[in-house]
């Protein structure tokens, strides 16, 4: 045989290598269920969740309810930073129609909470919050506007 005709068919072999161990990388690449890389937002992750951490200044929403045009839930705050405060007044629900509510006060279990000064590490709550949006219907987000920025998390 000539030396020509051994590199052809050495070529040919390194070839059908490489193609059945691309087909096995797929075929094993399809056995693993894909998860798209989440996205990177502005606030850290906590827990238990669902929550909003602005720089040390942490909110989490727990007993969250739908009852009849009630949306209620209760709020706990921890605030690491040297000094802020939590504020009723900083919270809205905005409806799926992008209607803008704020707090009531009328329904069993939505009683009003003042405005509270802590810091360094210290935690207020849980309080009620409820809302009667114009909507019930999904997606709501709570907006959370606090003196270092302003968040919001889906409900």
């Amino acid at each position: 045989m000539r030396r020509g005709r051994l590199i052809q068919y050495a070529a040919i072999a390194a070839a059908i290598v490489v193609v059945v161990a691309v087909g096995v990388a797929a075929f094993m690449s399809l056995q693993t269920p894909y998860q798209a890389p989440t996205a990177q937002s502005e606030t850290t992750p906590c827990n238990p969740m669902p929550c909003v951490d602005v720089r040390g200044y942490i909110l989490w929403v727990s007993n969250l309810k739908i009852d009849t045009g009630l949306v209620s839930m209760q709020l706990t705050f921890r605030n690491s930073s040297s000094a802020t405060h939590a504020d009723p007044a900083d919270l809205q629900l905005i409806d799926s129609t992008g209607h803008s509510n704020k707090a009531v006060h009328d329904a069993l279990g939505c009683t009003p909470w003042p405005r509270t000064d802590f810091k360094d590490g210290a935690q207020f709550g849980p309080v009620p919050e409820c809302f009667r949006p114009t909507s019930t219907s999904p997606p709501m987000r709570l907006q959370w506007a606090t003196s270092a920025s302003s968040a919001a998390r889906p409900t």
